[in-house]
């Protein structure tokens, strides 16, 4: 199982004027994973349920994360 989450450390110049982001977090939609969108996928019961998660197949839903306060990522 993929995740939809990717995590990178990047270079931190011990000359860098400017307080360093440790890990930084991008994310990649459940649509690069499949092929092609299948026949006959799960689809949400209701309209509403659907409207609240963007999408009407629970597959496809990727919800964004919450974004760490300030410095909670810092080492």
């Amino acid at each position: 199982m993929s995740t939809n989450f990717k995590y990178w450390e990047p270079y931190i110049s011990p000359f860098d004027p400017c307080p360093p982001i440790r890990v930084k977090v991008y994310s990649t939609p459940p649509n690069l994973y499949m092929t092609f969108q299948p026949t006959g996928m799960r689809q949400y019961k209701t309209a509403k349920e659907a409207l609240q998660h963007g999408t009407l197949w629970p597959e496809l839903f990727s919800p964004y994360p919450d974004s760490p306060k300030r410095g909670e990522l810092d080492g």
